[in-house]
């Protein structure tokens, strides 16, 4: 990660944001952790409006695991719950962005049924990042 992105990270993901974000009824939050602390966490939020058309306003906005914990699972399951509040709340679909060049992601996305619709740029100030757009289908 590049100390632009470290910057931004850390002005962003703060104790107060956190906790704004727990809060706001539109955020679903779950996190995995074992004794050790946090192996990972997906947020989804139900009012975001998609970079391209056709997608719904649920949005899978963050969604991480820690890299000694890729291929255990975690990311499957924390997924999985994801989902599975998007059709209780009837949602017809759900989206997500990555980096373009996160080829790992973009396997893990595409491995679980999600398809490319289209592009974005992720941007911080005047500086931005391609982004892939992706979308599952809860139907």
């Amino acid at each position: 990660m590049s100390a632009f992105f470290a910057d931004y990270a850390l002005r962003e993901f703060t104790t107060p944001n956190t906790e704004r974000l727990i809060l706001d009824p539109d955020q679903f939050i779950l996190v995995s952790e074992n004794d050790e602390g946090i192996d990972g966490f997906i947020r989804v939020s139900s009012a975001s409006t998609a970079p391209v058309s056709g997608c719904s306003e649920m949005e899978i906005a963050t969604f991480y695991v820690q890299p000694r914990h890729h291929g255990k699972g975690i990311g499957k399951n924390l997924l999985a719950a994801a989902l599975q509040h998007c059709r209780e709340k009837a949602a017809k679909s759900v989206w997500l962005t990555t980096i373009a060049e996160n080829d790992t992601a973009i396997a893990f996305y595409l491995a679980q049924g999600f398809e490319h619709i289209g592009e974005t740029h992720f941007r911080i100030g005047e500086q931005g990042s391609l982004n892939n757009v992706y979308s599952y289908r809860l139907e």
